[in-house]
């Protein structure tokens, strides 16, 4: 048995309509395609606008430039950030030019220490960066709570939890815009892609702009009308109205975005009984491992939380040997990294510091099965029971 962190998701189906767009089409740059996408996506999230880019990283980065153009925000302001993230949560608010301050995690959905956050705001803080870590929806009340009437932009990391949901509301509509990753490995896949979510009409203008290099003609034609007017005397094939990247997607992965799509609740289905059947194993060791759950996840992978530090590395090892790979908890306490050293406070995440060196995780997908699973509980039973 082998059992990969990712798989191929992609259907033969999808590779059909894929060659047929290829031979029929005149266009593969962003088009008409996209624009489908981005519509069918936003009536599946329950959002007005969605902006489909070339990764959940650049999701990331637009939407930190667009807040910041949008509110005003100056050099140097603060913008609160997990400790447990992937790093491109938290590298867009540095190269923005704004102070990344850091927030412990939580064992309960990997999320804030919503505790220490409240204590972090300071009157410098302009956003927080709430990360849905690892398919648990975080605390969205609490953290509305502590943010209360203050001018605090709320931002949400959706990459690994699309489709979790709150209340039957899902995760990605809390918050003034929302990021989403369809990377190989994720939920759905455009091989490389990501998408921004937002109810906001001048913030997703904004980042609709700054997806392409600010050129006023990227906006939809709703919005043209009084530009030129305004800007008569500039060509508006070649007017910019602000600045920006080029983080467009192609017609493409588009395609195979809509392709996807409308199997992505059946996906998440699959992945949420592994889930489960995942649970129901570890929780037959609870004096070796700590287990989360949450009603609205919406799984990303199969986590695991040793209490013992020493037994981390020889579990790793034995189910290794049996064909399954396992890798660290996303990357662990990021202050832990070379490039983050320097905002490293000892005694501060301690949560963060416990599952940098407790954790890892296996891979959840449509494939695990019960036979996978099987062979896991052996395993665990084997290693565990002993």
């Amino acid at each position: 048995m082998f059992w990969p962190l990712q798989e191929n998701v992609i259907s033969n189906e999808d590779l059909d309509l894929l060659v047929q767009f290829i031979r029929e089409t005149k266009r593969f740059t962003q088009f008409t395609k996209v624009r489908e996408f981005e519509a069918a996506y936003s009536e599946w999230m329950g959002c007005k606008h969605s902006v489909y880019v070339n990764s959940g990283s650049s999701a990331n980065l637009l939407m930190i430039y667009a807040a910041a153009e949008r509110y005003g925000w100056n050099p140097g302001d603060e913008v609160i950030v997990p400790a447990l993230t992937w790093p491109t949560t938290v590298t867009p608010v540095m190269q923005a030019g704004f102070k990344p301050v850091f927030v412990d995690a939580n064992l309960n959905d990997f999320a804030f220490d919503y505790d220490q956050l409240a204590q972090k705001i300071t009157d410098k803080t302009r956003a927080i960066f709430l990360v849905h870590i690892l398919g648990f929806p975080a605390d969205v009340k609490r953290v509305k709570e502590i943010i209360g009437d203050r001018d605090i932009v709320l931002l949400e990391d959706t990459c690994e939890t699309q489709g979790g949901t709150i209340d039957g509301v899902k995760v990605g509509n809390f918050g003034l815009g929302s990021s989403f990753s369809f990377y190989w490995g994720h939920h759905m896949t455009t091989v490389e892609g990501g998408m921004i979510c937002t109810n906001d009409e001048d913030f997703y203008k904004l980042n609709v702009l700054k997806r392409s290099h600010g050129l006023a003609r990227e906006l939809p034609e709703k919005y043209q009308a009084p530009i030129k007017k305004i800007h008569a005397d500039i060509d508006f094939q070649f007017l910019f109205l602000t600045d920006g990247f080029n983080f467009r997607n192609t017609e493409f992965n588009a395609v195979l975005g809509l392709c996807q799509l409308p199997k992505l609740d059946g996906f998440i289905e699959k992945r949420n009984k592994a889930y489960t059947r995942f649970l129901q194993i570890c929780r037959q060791f609870p004096d070796d491992l700590i287990t989360l759950d949450h009603p609205g996840k919406s799984s990303f992978v199969l986590p695991f939380v040793l209490k013992d530090r020493a037994k981390k590395a020889p579990f790793q090892a034995l189910i290794r040997e049996n064909g399954i790979e396992s890798r660290p908890l996303i990357s662990g306490n990021l202050l832990q990294q070379p490039f983050l050293k320097q905002y490293y406070v000892p005694g501060e995440y301690d949560t963060a510091d416990f599952l940098h060196r407790n954790a890892f995780y296996i891979g959840n997908n449509q494939f695990v099965d019960d036979e996978r699973l099987d062979v896991l509980e052996r395993l665990m039973g084997q290693f565990f029971g002993k």
